[in-house]
């Protein structure tokens, strides 16, 4: 690892895989954290426990803003884990000069994301700091929820598995790209930015087995599937023309050389299940407009462990390798 901390390292990728293993594990090691889930599983399997900090820029985007952004973040997360999110905290660095509009409006859009979830603040803190010293207003939210699946592991994924996504992939990434470098697109594309635990309460009820879920944020499915791989010890196959990916974010991706599979969500998420539950989890996943492309896109074998394959619809294949480098910094 580099002797400084660079972009690349916040990127949900190998340089970030890196600096959590070589500095934060090391100093922090225990069987909890080991596990590298979405969130913290504790008190015996009944809870799960889960922080992020948001820094995007810009603050305001086509589907939602930096507020909806941190409650999303943070419930998203302890869904993934089967999780009904219950009780948040919400601390907020602001810069001196932040406008008290936009600071309602971002409380507002936090507001209507913890309806959803039917989960409250309980704690928070409020800290200003000189103009300068931060960019804007910078948000972290800590989540508790309570475990309604349990079992769900990324530890635990086998060929028994099959690999679905729940929408087409990496518009929040693209949405992003196009607000901050000002490109003139006259499209529908917005952020997928989106509670995810109505879809997975969804599946719970229906009784479909889950091995695992994981929220596809930074570095993307690409992130998702390599770090699925390496920490069950598996080969995860992906069939490339199965991958919904929309017009506007696949030609945003062939413009600037992008790998949509590599762009972040905030929205969607990768779930491995029991191939006997396949088809039941399509039908419970397209009764919600979000997930109306929710689909399969791969399967787990033994043919190279660790690794990631995407087959091409022309009878070719090649290693997805997790991402590195920095493709777009403060992306959540």
């Amino acid at each position: 690892m580099t002797k400084t901390i660079t972009l690349a390292h916040g990127n949900g990728g190998q340089e970030n895989n890196e600096l959590i293993t070589q500095v934060f594990y090391k100093a922090f090691k225990n069987d909890i954290l080991s596990k590298s889930e979405d969130a913290a599983v504790i008190q015996d399997g009944t809870l799960a426990f889960s922080t992020d900090s948001f820094t995007v820029s810009p603050l305001f985007f086509n589907g939602a803003d930096i507020g909806k952004l941190a409650i999303c973040g943070t419930c998203n997360d302890l869904a993934m884990m089967g999780a009904k999110p219950k009780y948040l905290t919400c601390s907020v660095i602001i810069e001196e000069g932040f406008s008290v509009r936009d600071l309602e409006k971002i409380v507002k859009s936090m507001k209507t994301e913890l309806e959803k979830n039917d989960a409250i603040v309980v704690s928070g803190d409020t800290k200003v700091v000189p103009k300068g010293a931060v960019d804007k207003i910078f948000i972290n939210t800590t989540g508790i929820g309570e475990i309604q699946y349990k079992g769900i592991s990324s530890n635990n994924i086998s060929e028994d598995d099959l690999i679905f996504v729940s929408r087409d992939i990496g518009a929040h990434g693209a949405t992003i790209f196009a607000a901050r470098e000002g490109m003139d697109i006259s499209t529908t594309l917005k952020s997928d930015c989106n509670s995810l635990y109505p879809q997975v309460k969804a599946l719970i009820d229906a009784g479909i087995k889950i091995t695992a879920l994981r929220d596809a944020t930074r570095g993307g499915v690409s992130a998702v599937l390599n770090e699925w791989a390496k920490q069950s010890n598996v080969c995860v196959e992906i069939d490339e023309e199965k991958i919904p990916v929309c017009d506007e974010v696949n030609g945003i991706c062939e413009l600037l050389g992008f790998e949509a599979m590599s762009l972040a969500n905030e929205g969607t998420f990768v779930l491995a299940i029991k191939k006997e539950d396949a088809q039941k989890a399509i039908e419970v996943l397209h009764d919600f407009p979000e997930a109306k492309n929710a689909t399969i896109i791969g399967k787990v074998t033994q043919q190279y462990e660790q690794k990631v394959i995407l087959n091409s619809q022309w009878g070719t294949k090649r290693f997805l390798d997790i991402p590195s480098g920095e493709l777009l910094p403060r992306i959540c």
